[in-house]
């Protein structure tokens, strides 16, 4: 008896290549993980799509199979691969991201689905029943074009060459609009800077703002950062980045040494009226990575309050979803650390 057909909602994933123009139509073998897909092999999953099922857990974890799975599907004769959203369910959203195609390995199409639409294909497999699907992507590759970061500063009044670093990235997905990731840590990033200027407020040192691109595909505005500033990064004292939404801010993640922790510790007391004075484990961004790895500088990172996982890279990414009250928090929150910190007689260390 034929099964009635259903519609599942997909997004490809960036960088994916696309179908032949008919599509791709054949028989979907669902997956929990990699140890799953390797206990198959190539007989289980030569021909077929492969769906990796794997409910989120965190995004260091659960992008992997994002990231990396089309690739080790590809190389067991699978001749397309579908990915679980990775984010928590809800409102049967697929999550779109970056996907890495590993060397010699065939480029097949790959796109996510919704957590639903994964669960209920989990199901048809757990109850023995055959699924196909086809699958139909107009994906392309167009040439490079140039983009470029925007950098503001206001310079130091006493140590102009010591830079502090704030930012957030405005490149997107193309589903949404990026308020969440990353428009609003533009926002309030710059904000701060405008804050300090209206205040009438210069630090000691220089603090600078950068609206970071190509973060969603490659991070090259991170990169091209690093280099262009290669031999001033021995005097930045510290970069920090907003890149996990705009909702109340709780404090900020700082990685570095003891003794810096204990002094943001003590900056963080300033805040304790919006309940964003917490300091937690770890601080670092993406965009900024580069430039902190190389120039063995502490890094921080705005911490919120917030669904970030649920919105980022889908449909959902509008500005309905931030809270102007939020992102004036937000503001106050990153203005005061960085100008105290810039402020100081004695650099972050």
């Amino acid at each position: 008896m034929m099964r009635p057909a259903f519609t599942l909602t997909i997004l490809g994933l960036g960088g994916s290549v696309g179908t032949p123009p008919e599509g791709i139509a054949a028989e979907v073998v669902v997956v929990g993980g990699f140890d799953e897909l390797d206990s198959l092999g190539a007989t289980g999953v030569a021909g077929k799509i492969v769906l990796y099922d794997v409910p989120f857990t965190n995004y260091g974890e659960t992008v992997a199979f994002r990231a990396a799975g089309p690739s080790r599907a590809g190389a067991l004769g699978a001749v397309a691969a579908l990915v679980r959203a990775v984010g928590p369910p809800g409102l049967r959203l697929p999550h779109t991201g970056a996907l890495r195609y590993a060397d010699g390995a065939p480029q097949i199409p790959a796109a996510a689905v919704s957590t639903e639409d994964a669960d209920r294909l989990q199901r048809m497999q757990d109850r023995g029943t055959p699924t196909r699907v086809r699958l139909k992507m107009e994906a392309k590759f167009l040439p490079d074009a140039d983009s470029f970061n925007v950098v503001g500063e206001i310079r130091g009044r006493e140590k102009p060459d010591e830079v502090v670093v704030i930012g957030g990235h405005f490149d997107s997905w193309d589903v949404g609009t990026g308020s969440t990731d990353d428009g609003g840590g533009c926002v309030v990033t710059w904000e701060a800077l405008r804050l300090m200027k209206k205040l009438g407020l210069r630090p000691r040192r220089t603090v600078r703002v950068v609206l970071w691109t190509n973060e969603e595909n490659g991070g090259r505005g991170g990169l091209a950062y690093r280099d262009r500033y290669a031999s001033e990064l021995a005097s930045h004292v510290m970069m920090m980045e907003s890149d996990s939404g705009v909702f109340r801010p709780t404090g900020f993640g700082f990685t570095g040494t003891d003794a810096g922790r204990a002094k943001v510790k003590d900056i963080a007391t300033l805040l304790r009226g919006i309940q964003a004075d917490r300091i937690s484990a770890a601080g670092d961004g993406a965009d900024i990575g580069p430039s902190v790895e190389a120039g063995k500088m502490p890094s921080m990172s705005l911490d919120v309050d917030g669904n970030y996982f649920l919105l980022h890279h889908t449909p959902a990414d509008t500005v309905d979803k931030i809270d102007p009250m939020d992102m004036s928090r937000a503001s106050a929150a990153i203005a005061v650390m960085t100008y105290v910190i810039a402020d100081m007689p004695d650099r972050l260390r």
